[in-house]
């Protein structure tokens, strides 16, 4: 039995998968099904479990962008000394 649900996501995102999902012959609600489907299978318990490459490939965006904050000197310092004692 099919039921309705409204999601929310990037325009361009939207685009993509439903042009994945015309390459595929398939629906994009059947994309959505299935990609759920597999990551809700009692097989992986977090996304960390997925098959990198799979998840990966299926919300990909572009180039990976680590933003970090840039620790003091002198909690770096701290740091280091706690651990010597």
């Amino acid at each position: 039995m099919d039921a309705k649900i409204t999601l929310s996501f990037d325009k361009q995102v939207i685009e993509r998968a439903k042009q994945y999902a015309e390459s595929q012959n398939i629906s994009l609600s059947r994309l959505m099904e299935f990609l759920l489907d597999k990551i809700t299978s009692g097989k992986f318990n977090d996304l960390e479990d997925l098959p990198v490459s799979d998840w990966v490939n299926a919300v990909a965006e572009g180039k990976a962008e680590y933003i970090t904050k840039s620790r003091k000197r002198s909690k770096l310092k701290d740091e280091y000394m706690n651990r010597k004692k």
